[in-house]
């Protein structure tokens, strides 16, 4: 059983930020874990946008994680020289694959997939919850780094302490749901500047909007 936050039971204060957002697909446009591996490495510090771009070429030339463990990390470059940290993300990307050899061998755990290069915790988390394995932890990217702390639900801004305190507060079956709908809505609501409160499924419950209406009714 999840705790609480003072009398906050943050299960049911998150349920319409889970309606909403909790079945949602991620943005990257992936069509098996071999392509979601790859694409969560390669969006690190790169856009969405960008790595869906570039994807589909990329997939042309190496379909497969066998495909891949052939190449030189020299071999991606035409593909991915657009992309921050190209370089590395390539080395790491066909290490992975002559590690893993196979599709069918990606791991689908925490502890098997954070031994591979380039990819931590946050990446695991993603990898772990879009492919439908058992939630071991909380997706912490720079959103949900913004908007847990604007909830109120953490007071930290170090990503493993935010996870550690989300995961305290949330049932297990609702990590997945809570890092992907926090992450949705600091993309189009919870922005760092002019946030659209009026907008957001869970003003009621968040501390940063409570400041904002009682500042904005002192000065009325």
């Amino acid at each position: 059983m999840a705790k609480t936050s003072g009398t906050i039971d943050w299960n049911k204060a998150l349920s319409p930020l889970f309606s909403k957002y909790g079945s949602r697909k991620h943005p990257l446009e992936y069509e098996n874990i071999y392509q979601l591996v790859v694409m969560v490495i390669l969006s690190s510090r790169s856009t969405d946008v960008l790595i869906n771009k570039i994807a589909p070429e990329l997939f042309k030339a190496f379909p497969s994680m066998k495909k891949m463990a052939k190449a030189k990390p020299k071999d991606l470059f035409p593909f991915v020289h657009g992309i921050t940290n190209f370089r590395h993300k390539s080395e790491w990307i066909v290490s992975i694959a002559r590690t893993v050899v196979d599709d069918e061998h990606i791991p689908t755990g925490m502890e098997g997939l954070t031994k591979l290069p380039g990819i931590g915790r946050k990446s695991a988390n993603v990898i772990i919850g879009e492919s439908g394995g058992k939630p071991e932890g909380v997706i912490v990217d720079l959103h949900v780094a913004r908007v847990a702390p604007r909830l109120g639900i953490t007071k930290s801004d170090k990503p493993d302490k935010i996870e550690e305190d989300i995961m305290k507060e949330i049932a297990p079956k609702h990590w997945h749901q809570a890092g992907m709908g926090m992450t949705f809505l600091g993309r189009e609501i919870c922005r760092p500047k002019n946030p659209k409160c009026p907008e957001c499924v869970v003003r009621e419950v968040c501390s940063y909007y409570r400041k904002f209406e009682r500042a904005r009714r002192l000065t009325r």
